[in-house]
């Protein structure tokens, strides 16, 4: 990887690390009126009618084999997990979901070194254990000492995290001929009828905006997740897995919890020490599982 390409890659995973590390409370908005599976769906149309001009522009540059491999990379990176986040944080805090998140890094790892034979040094190694450890050292931060709030529906985190990685390594190596653009906005595309038919066919969602006050707030924040969290960022990450690697790319789930610390100073929390030595760790481990 070129100087250049390092520097856009860093740029792109602190930008990365500020738009999903306020996605959680996106989703946590979203929840006070309407029901998980309808966040989930609200977001992926939302995403997918946002992408809309830019996805009919490139359908003329695609085969027939495509469509097929961008419907997977969509179901695995937006579709699945975005119903899976939503209806994890009916019975997680949403710093919790955060950091459970981070655990993307390692299956981003095992699955590249099983399913497409990809060697890590052992420095590599180092660095994600060192970076998941920072994680936990936050989370005990967080919580007072005390681990808490982890129950049944963190498995379904643990589910969107295999996906993730599955994903990260799916558009590395079995569709790096597309461009970032193409492969978010088609795969939007694709997503988009499920959602919206999903969305007007089989929930009240509409209901909401004449019994709840507080509905057209929520479905600007879920509406607003699915534009920024969903469609911008995702296209941003896959530039980042372009021009970087799998590893490096999934490290932004490391550096999020860091923005969470970070809201909850501006919502007035207080940072200990175990606070620094946390995010120290963290962006460490980082440093070592990507460096040359």
């Amino acid at each position: 990887m070129s100087d250049s390409a390092k520097s856009t890659a860093v740029v792109l995973l602190i930008v990365l690390s500020l738009i999903w590390g306020t996605s959680f409370i996106l989703i946590k908005q979203g929840l006070k009126v309407f029901e998980p599976h309808e966040v989930g769906a609200i977001r992926v149309s939302a995403a997918a009618l946002f992408l809309l001009p830019a996805a009919l522009y490139r359908l003329n540059n695609l085969r027939i084999k495509h469509f097929g491999k961008l419907l997977l990379s969509g179901m695995m990176g937006i579709f699945i997990p975005a119903f899976l986040f939503a209806v994890a944080q009916t019975r997680l805090d949403s710093s919790v979901a955060g950091i459970l998140n981070t655990l993307t890094p390692i299956f981003t790892m095992i699955i590249g070194a099983i399913l497409f034979q990809q060697r890590f040094r052992p420095v590599a190694v180092f660095g994600i254990v060192l970076g998941f450890a920072g994680t936990f050292m936050l989370m005990l931060s967080r919580v007072g000492g005390k681990v808490e709030g982890i129950n049944f529906y963190a498995l379904l985190i643990v589910v969107a995290c295999i996906l993730y990685g599955s994903n990260l390594n799916f558009i590395k190596y079995k569709i790096a001929d597309l461009s970032p653009m193409t492969i978010t906005s088609v795969a939007l595309l694709l997503l988009g009828p499920l959602a919206l038919g999903y969305l007007f066919g089989f929930t009240r969602f509409m209901q909401k905006f004449g019994e709840h006050p507080g509905a057209w707030a929520a479905f600007g924040y879920t509406v607003l997740l699915g534009i920024m969290s969903t469609a911008t960022a995702t296209f941003l990450f896959n530039r980042l897995v372009k021009i970087s690697t799998p590893l490096f790319a999934s490290s932004v789930t490391y550096v999020m919890p860091i923005v969470a610390v970070m809201w909850g100073v501006l919502d007035g929390e207080r940072l200990y020490m175990g606070h620094y030595i946390g995010m120290a760790a963290i962006i460490g481990g980082v440093y070592l599982a990507n460096r040359r």
